[in-house]
């Protein structure tokens, strides 16, 4: 089974191009409703390599890795997690199924803290991710990680944006799940956050 979350609409029509080249187990590709990010779609649609996920933005102290359409706000709080001194790599995993086991040893051995942020349940990409890091022995050294995902509680309808803040899927809601992880106090002041 191959299991993809397109980060974007670009993403999107890969994963549709991806999706349409396997020929030799099921597929599936999770997208939201509503409006796309406004990226230019490519012009060619050349599948992705399965299970490979990639680095969108390079940091050392924390890494965000990012299943789905989470990955404009995991950019955003990596902004702000830079303005506090605190660098961030950020990661488009791409596929839930098969894992880039690859990406994920680099993100465990290379930074303190590992976010994981999807638009799923709990049990979902970030318990993959979990089970995979405690198998190769990659808590063994006291990594922190914290996982991301809509709350297992009944969500009223609502704007999607107001229903990922009150997740905590937000810039801000990433941003203080790793203060908290790292043991900082997180402050919001003013439209921004303080640490």
């Amino acid at each position: 089974m191959v299991l993809m979350a397109a980060a974007d609409e670009a993403e999107l029509a890969l994963m549709t191009a991806t999706a349409a080249a396997i020929d030799d187990r099921p597929s599936a590709f999770r997208y939201p409703r509503g409006e796309g990010n406004g990226v230019e779609i490519p012009q060619v649609l050349t599948p992705l390599e399965i299970g490979k996920g990639r680095i969108v933005r390079e940091g050392g102290t924390v890494a965000i890795l990012s299943f789905g359409t989470r990955l404009t706000e995991s950019l955003m709080a990596a902004e702000q997690l830079a303005a506090l001194g605190l660098p961030t790599t950020v990661a488009d995993a791409r596929f839930a199924k098969p894992l880039d086991h690859d990406l994920i040893r680099q993100l465990a051995r290379h930074h303190e803290v590992l976010i994981t942020i999807e638009e799923g349940a709990v049990g979902g990409f970030g318990a993959f991710v979990l089970h995979f890091l405690a198998s190769d022995g990659l808590l063994d050294r006291g990594l922190k990680v914290r996982t991301l995902t809509l709350p297992d509680v009944f969500q009223e309808h609502d704007k999607p944006e107001l229903q990922y803040r009150l997740a905590g899927l937000d810039a801000e809601g990433i941003v203080q799940t790793v203060l908290q992880a790292l043991g900082r106090d997180a402050k919001v002041s003013g439209g921004g956050l303080r640490a």
